[in-house]
């Protein structure tokens, strides 16, 4: 399925919910994190799309394909253009480091997203289980 689409946030959904690995990771998480892919038209993603998933205790109590107000009211942003979500959603790139490194921007208190380590790496194996294809075709 197509990355950042309102069919592959409802896979993560599912995912998130279904995973023991993640609710014990993110048991103590409070709070939603919205994604920013960044417009790269040159890859096949000519407009920013805004995604959001609501992360509480463990559970993801809902998400997908967001507008940007909704977007920007999240306690979180994470933003990078679509090429650097498309290292971080294949597992070449760390989420954590790419934080630290200026790679991922980040919106809201990022020592407590630092905390989370366990849990942000979870959330990267679940996209790793998404047949996902990429609007590059690379």
């Amino acid at each position: 399925m197509a990355f950042a689409t309102p069919s592959w946030f409802e896979a993560l959904v599912d995912l998130i919910n279904g995973s023991a690995a993640y609710r014990e990771a993110a048991a103590t998480w409070e709070g939603d994190i919205a994604f920013l892919i960044e417009a790269e038209p040159d890859r096949g993603v000519p407009l920013d799309v805004w995604g959001v998933l609501d992360l509480w205790h463990g559970e993801c109590r809902g998400g997908g394909v967001a507008d940007e107000d909704r977007g920007r009211r999240a306690a979180y942003l994470l933003r990078a253009p679509y090429s650097r979500w498309r290292q971080v959603v294949t597992g070449e790139l760390d989420p954590i480091k790419a934080m630290m490194q200026g790679k991922l921007k980040v919106q809201g208190d990022l020592p407590t997203i630092v905390r989370q380590v366990r849990a942000a790496n979870e959330l990267v194996e679940l996209t790793l289980l998404i047949p996902t294809e990429f609007a590059d075709g690379a």
